[in-house]
């Protein structure tokens, strides 16, 4: 019989018993055996469960958690033959936001992930240079960040489905407050925005597959998808199966110019804007003149000056409704 693996995060239930019965329920009912149930820790949210799914000869793997356990799974699931089946547990779940896949039942998820095809998506490959040492001057107009011998902490190197960001979104991200995320959802993004909108620019080089220019910017984005919650088209460009990346730079002057920056992401006229700038391309590099924050998936993963951004075409299989 087949068999799916739940990589289940249990801190984002309140009865995870019972949401582990309702899920063995669904999958007896469509004829699957009784699924495979790891939950993730502190210590290990996702990659060693998905390989343990793997070494057991799972037919499907199913993250039952936010954006992050979602990233970790499909990290682990790139590159082999087995599909993901995304069920819904997060704030976000905007994998399958832009996936059109059910975001309100996991139990509509899971039929979707139990009855339907495969689809092929890219995958994201971001590596981080870490913030150089105090004591290193950083050149006014920024090429690569000099990292302090001895530091003990070298470039790292992610996979990502959704989107990277590198300021403004990374600082949200690491502001906004759980529990009131856990009690208006993604709302509290909102709130942890606005606190954030007098943040100081910084300045970047930013090298593309056939262009390189320099910039003071607030905050730089690079996705897979372009959708976010409540509908929001962040990149309406950008698909998950086209081989590019799509990177948005942002550019406001102050609290006024984010007014303006806003209504061009909502209109999505940015032909000629000086503000909000659009790239396609295979891949980016952007170096910084200051350590600036960096979240991935909506992970924060530190400060750094440098990262680079590269795409596996087609390297996860994801499943969509048949």
């Amino acid at each position: 019989m087949s068999q799916a693996a739940i990589i289940v995060n249990p801190t984002k239930f309140d009865d995870v018993e019972r949401l582990r019965d309702q899920v063995s329920e669904a999958c007896r009912a469509a004829g699957w055996d009784t699924p495979l149930w790891l939950e993730t820790t502190e210590d290990d949210p996702g990659s060693g469960q998905t390989l343990k799914a793997l070494d057991a000869g799972a037919t499907i793997v199913c993250p039952l958690g936010g954006d992050g356990t979602v990233r970790l799974v499909g990290s682990e699931l790139a590159g082999t033959s087995t599909p993901m089946g995304l069920l819904p547990g997060g704030t976000g779940n905007l994998l399958a936001r832009n996936l059109d896949l059910p975001i309100d039942s996991v139990r509509d998820a899971l039929q979707v992930a139990l009855t339907g095809k495969n689809r092929r998506i890219d995958v994201c490959t971001i590596t981080v240079a870490p913030t150089p040492s105090p004591t290193v001057e950083v050149d006014d107009s920024p090429t690569e960040p000099e990292v302090a011998s001895g530091s003990g902490h070298g470039p790292q190197t992610y996979d990502f489905l959704v989107m990277a960001g590198m300021g403004f979104d990374a600082d949200i991200m690491a502001s906004t407050d759980e529990d009131l995320k856990a009690k208006v959802g993604w709302v509290a993004y909102l709130v942890a925005g606005i606190r954030h909108l007098k943040g100081k620019q910084f300045k970047t080089t930013i090298v593309t597959d056939d262009d390189r220019f320099t910039r003071r910017t607030r905050s730089i984005i690079v996705g897979n998808v372009g959708k976010l919650q409540g509908g929001m088209a962040l990149m309406p460009e950008a698909k998950p199966d086209d081989g590019l990346l799509d990177t948005l730079v942002l550019s406001p002057q102050g609290v006024v110019g984010w007014a303006g920056v806003a209504a061009s992401l909502v209109s999505h006229h940015r032909r000629g804007h000086t503000r909000v700038t659009h790239h396609s391309t295979k891949s980016v590099r952007v170096t910084a003149d200051r350590p600036v924050a960096v979240q991935i998936d909506g992970d924060v993963v530190g400060d750094a000056q440098l990262v680079e951004v590269g795409v596996r075409p087609g390297a996860l299989l994801v499943r969509v409704p048949a």
